[in-house]
């Protein structure tokens, strides 16, 4: 990639010519190409790259009268602010009489930007693609006819064009637009979790923000995804074709520029590094803040404070036990194998001692089954019974079969469930509310209480269905157990 000449005061005409020559392309008609004009030392991606080709077409279309609105979601501390910021700087320089407002939930993000307009603005690289557009070269509070430049509005010298930033549910009566940008109107988790809040943001983006806008005027909305009805979802609800820019932190699939499991901006945060976030952060943080995709935190059907945590098993006071399996039917990472152990215990509590979990080729499974099954025995003293979820698709009869004569040694059965997972849940749902649900201490803890926490809506569910599979065939009456710690039946 061709780099720019270094920041100099003054650029003359054989150093632009130099520019137009090595890039090929003139930063007026190219807004990555100004991208790296104006940000000489910017560190260049793929995904800044297609994000302008995006922002450039959205320009295209707002000047065609098309009204154009697009989502914008990336992870945090990737320069998607810094991107709009600079697209704004392109449009003033491209047409000086568009006048733009900035919302953002934080007054301090508004001024940030405004100020980094202004720097952008005064570079003397800017106007080697746009000597036309100026702001007054003094802070100006008033317009006693003189153009105005403060924290929270920038007025373009000689055109009708300005920029305003202001704060969601803020003023903006008086204030007409041309593009709109929305920018994290929402704090965090918790102003999210409030419908009150969500209902107040949306009324000031429905009320006050859309009623500004001009016949042609186009929206951004940049997003971190608290909340499936925050914002970005409520607008998505009525107008769902809507051009959506989603980068997630790790690609989830092969995409056009990366392979799964490849970092999105790997220059700036590594795959290392977002990992470690990840290890830090809940299912549904992580998910929203990284990966974009809001999931249902804290629901109502498993209330995740209810269950107990044990230190060990009293195995005496064990009634019966069993080893269930909910399976994936592909080892392509779209699910996972969950294999629970659980126990009715004799004053009508339910413990979940151990559960595997991994993305396992069929033989990986069957092996990891038996090898689980084995280590209780030796560790508890008995053989336990496993039940193999059987139901159409995916897993298929086949598959539930094969586990079952691998299982040598132990009493293995097919259950040929029907209905959905959710409703079969509900049992298990309902002793965990009633906190008759105890787990043992154990590293897999933190990842089995935060699927609960995200059930039924979060990405995963196999946990969740192991143990709900083996609840209710403790229930039916599977398994006896005696005072010797042997099966009897």
């Amino acid at each position: 990639m061709v780099r720019y000449p270094p920041e100099k005061t003054t650029l003359n005409d054989g150093d632009i010519e130099a520019f137009i020559d090595r890039a090929g392309v003139v930063a007026r008609d190219n807004f990555y190409a100004y991208r790296q004009l104006i940000r000489p030392n910017m560190v260049l991606a793929w995904w800044q790259r297609d994000v302008a080709r995006h922002l450039q077409q959205f320009y295209n279309d707002m000047m065609a009268g098309s009204r154009p609105a697009i989502v914008f979601m990336a992870p945090p501390q990737h320069g998607k602010t810094e991107q709009v910021t600079d697209f704004v700087s392109w449009v003033a320089g491209k047409d000086p009489n568009i006048k733009t407002i900035f919302g953002s939930y934080s007054e301090d993000l508004g001024v940030k930007v405004n100020m980094g307009l202004q720097r952008i603005f005064d570079s003397p690289r800017y106007r080697v693609a746009f000597s036309q557009t100026k702001i007054n070269s003094e802070n100006v509070s008033s317009d006693a006819g003189r153009w105005i430049r403060n924290s929270s509005m920038l007025e373009y010298v000689g055109y009708d064009g300005s920029f305003r930033n202001t704060t969601v549910m803020g003023p903006i009566n008086g204030q007409g637009l041309d593009l709109g940008v929305i920018d994290d109107p929402m704090k965090g988790r918790a102003e999210a979790m409030s419908k009150t809040i969500r209902d107040k943001t949306w009324a000031w983006v429905t009320d006050d923000f859309l009623g500004r806008f001009s016949d042609h005027a186009g929206l951004l909305m940049i997003m971190t995804r608290w909340h499936l009805d925050d914002p970005a979802g409520r607008w998505l609800d009525y107008f769902p074709n809507t051009k959506v820019l989603r980068y997630p932190a790790i690609a989830e699939r092969d995409e056009r520029y990366r392979k799964k499991g490849e970092a999105l901006f790997p220059q700036m945060k590594p795959l290392p590094f977002l990992q470690a976030r990840k290890a830090v952060l809940t299912e549904s943080g992580w998910q929203s803040i990284y990966q974009q995709t809001p999931i249902a935190a804290g629901g109502d059907m498993f209330p995740t404070e209810r269950f107990k945590i044990i230190g060990s098993v009293d195995r005496s006071a064990v009634r019966r036990s069993v080893r269930y399996v909910d399976k994936a039917g592909t080892e392509d990472g779209g699910a996972y194998t969950a294999a629970a152990l659980v126990h009715d215990m004799r004053d009508g509590t339910t413990v979940v001692e151990d559960v595997i979990r991994g993305q396992w080729s069929a033989i990986e499974r069957e092996t990891k089954l038996l090898q689980a099954a084995e280590a209780d025995k030796a560790a508890c003293g008995f053989k336990y019974e496993v039940w193999v979820e059987q139901e159409p698709g995916s897993g298929g009869k086949e598959s539930a079969e094969g586990t079952i004569r691998r299982m040598k040694g132990f009493k293995a059965f097919a259950d040929k469930v029907t209905g959905a997972k959710e409703i079969r849940a509900e049992p298990y749902a309902a002793a965990v509310q009633n906190g008759d649900v105890a787990l043992v201490a154990a590293s897999w803890n933190r990842a089995f209480l935060e699927e609960h926490e995200t059930y039924p809506f979060g990405k995963y569910k196999d946990q969740v269905d192991a143990t709900a599979g083996a609840f209710n065939k403790l229930a039916a009456g599977v398994g006896k157990y005696d005072s010797s710690l042997a099966w009897v039946g």
